[in-house]
């Protein structure tokens, strides 16, 4: 019985990446098998092995379109996007090229939608009843977006065909956005969240011209070049990564920092609270001073201010204060006339860093408004002035302040403040795409079909110490040295316990993308579409030197 999410007895086992009602059905060639027995130099190959739920002939990925309907039995289906990259399917082959291979080769074959609930067998014929608008191959599409050359054209008619599931249809906006922009950045249909590319590649001197505490635990840093040379401007949330060298017999330590300052200043600001028991948060803290020079990376990351129209909310608490300044400042520069919103929780006024900056800052907006709140006040905090209410942010807060659920929502701050609000937003019912999020350290891991394990911290590998290029993981704070017997810097994190994202692992769908600050990469195999410059897909990755990357 064929079933609007599934074939009854035949469901999906990883619901987090495959199923759903745009793909209920997975299907196959008996010809593709041929091909790969041929090319793979094999005959051990049994129906099912590639995942699909019919194994049919005839229907090649080349003459099938996206739209296109067929009746088999008593069920109507509707071929909706090709296969979704998944490293499943190089286990059940015993061939871990196998994802690329099936989308380099133009056989990745496709999924149905369930249009009508029916019952189908073995033996049923297929019967196209009606073609898809555009006549759009499955071979053509899977290339649109895998493989490099992007033309506006095509992308624009992939748009226009409806039966495209809403993850392929978002895949080629961006593409179309990118191509129509001109910007060289990747493929942002499979890595929508990598930024513009860097102004310079690796790390440039910086001299720091002054030095200012903010509050009892925060220390601003204005940095420049030596020269008094034009600086390439930061956009407002981004970050930079230092190199720095505390200890001068020690490896260096890389950390990164989020841009406070204005986005047309002429120097960058970095604000740092000091951490207990933190190696470059003291040193920059306690040791630094104006004059003294830093190793310092080009600003990078994604978390920017969207060029959507409607109200915004800067929702911040402690140091997370950071980017959300730096769009605040860029609002107020243009005098935005959208509602902003500035949100910000800390302990005290000892702790509430750029308290009278962004008060003058929202006083530029015609439409701006601030809520502070102190988790606990000292007898010296004013209610009312200081702050205007004792305790935390939070959804109920939001609520009586009847701020708009409709809103852009950028969020920086601790951990649990995070989780908080994104747990609380989804029940709000604030819209996925309207949340913007910047974290530091390590973000959230992705690694499809893998039991979860409980975090610990991350830490060198448990097998002897490697001899190659030192790797460097900079929002994990950790370095090690490379050992040729990992097969790429995927494996070496993994190894680490470094949170990662995969999903491939042969270099087709760029969820394993990150930044690299600085060093030089081989790929084995070669991905099929190059990453964004100043990014390396570490899944299929080796380091040729010393690097430094953005996990």
């Amino acid at each position: 019985m064929a079933r609007r999410l599934n074939i009854d007895g035949d469901g999906q086992g990883d619901l987090a990446g495959h199923g759903g009602e745009q793909r209920a059905v997975f299907v196959y060639q008996i010809e593709a098998y041929r091909y790969w027995e041929r090319e793979l130099a094999r005959s051990d190959f049994t129906l099912g092995q590639f995942g699909e739920n019919f194994t049919i002939a005839g229907m090649p990925d080349d003459e099938v379109c996206i739209g296109d309907r067929y009746g088999i039995g008593g069920a109507l289906f509707e071929v909706t996007q090709p296969r979704v990259t998944c490293y499943r399917v190089g286990i059940r082959l015993a061939e871990p090229r196998m994802p690329a291979l099936l989308y380099e080769h133009h056989r990745p074959g496709f999924y149905f939608r369930v249009l009508e609930e029916g019952e189908i067998e073995s033996g049923d014929e297929i019967v196209k009843v009606a073609d898809g608008p555009e006549h759009m191959t499955v071979a053509q599409a899977s290339a649109l977006l895998y493989l490099p050359g992007h033309p506006v054209r095509e992308l624009e008619r992939a748009l226009r065909i409806p039966a495209f599931s809403p993850g392929w249809q978002g895949s080629f906006r961006a593409l179309l956005e990118q191509e129509r922009s001109g910007t060289a950045a990747g493929n942002r249909g499979l890595a929508p969240d990598v930024g513009p590319p860097p102004a310079w590649p690796g790390f440039r001197a910086l001299v720091v011209r002054r030095s200012v505490r903010e509050s009892n635990s925060v220390v601003s840093l204005y940095l420049a070049p030596p020269d008094g040379g034009p600086l390439a401007a930061g956009l407002p949330g981004q970050f930079v990564t230092l190199r720095l060298q505390p200890q001068p017999q020690a490896p260096p330590v890389v950390r990164s920092f989020s841009l406070s300052g204005a986005p047309e200043s002429d120097d960058y600001r970095i604000s740092v609270k000091r951490e207990p028991g933190g190696v470059a948060s003291t040193y920059l803290c306690d040791r630094v001073r104006g004059g003294d020079t830093l190793q310092v990376s080009a600003p990078r990351g994604a978390f920017t201010l969207q060029a959507q129209a409607g109200p915004i909310v800067l929702l911040g608490a402690g140091v997370g204060a950071t980017p959300l300044l730096a769009m605040l400042h860029a609002l107020a520069a243009t005098g935005d006339s959208r509602p902003v919103w500035w949100l910000y929780g800390a302990r005290s006024g000892a702790e509430h860093p750029f308290a009278a900056e962004s008060r003058a800052a929202l006083q530029s907006l015609p439409h701006g408004r601030a809520f502070i709140a102190y988790s606990k006040p000292t007898a010296v905090d004013r209610l009312g002035i200081d702050y205007d209410v004792s305790g935390h942010l939070s959804i109920a807060v939001l609520e009586q302040l009847d701020v708009p659920r409709e809103a852009d929502f950028y969020l920086c701050g601790p951990a649990e403040f995070m989780g908080n609000f994104s747990t609380g937003f989804a029940a709000w019912g604030v819209a996925a795409n309207r949340i913007h999020t910047e974290i530091f350290g390590p973000g959230p891991s992705l690694t499809p079909g893998i039991a979860g394990v409980a975090r610990v911290p991350v830490h060198a590998p448990s097998r002897s110490a490697g001899t190659g290029p030192r790797v460097s993981f900079a929002r994990s704070g950790l370095a090690v040295r490379w050992d040729s017997a990992f097969n790429s810097l995927l494996e070496l994190a993994e190894a680490c316990d470094v949170p990662v994202r995969w999903s491939c692992r042969t270099g087709v769908c760029h969820t394993c993308e990150c930044g690299m600050f600085s060093g030089t990469v081989k790929y084995q195999p070669q991905p099929l579409d190059a990453p964004a410059a100043g990014d390396v897909l570490i899944c299929c990755s080796q380091p040729m030197d010393d690097v430094v990357l953005d996990l």
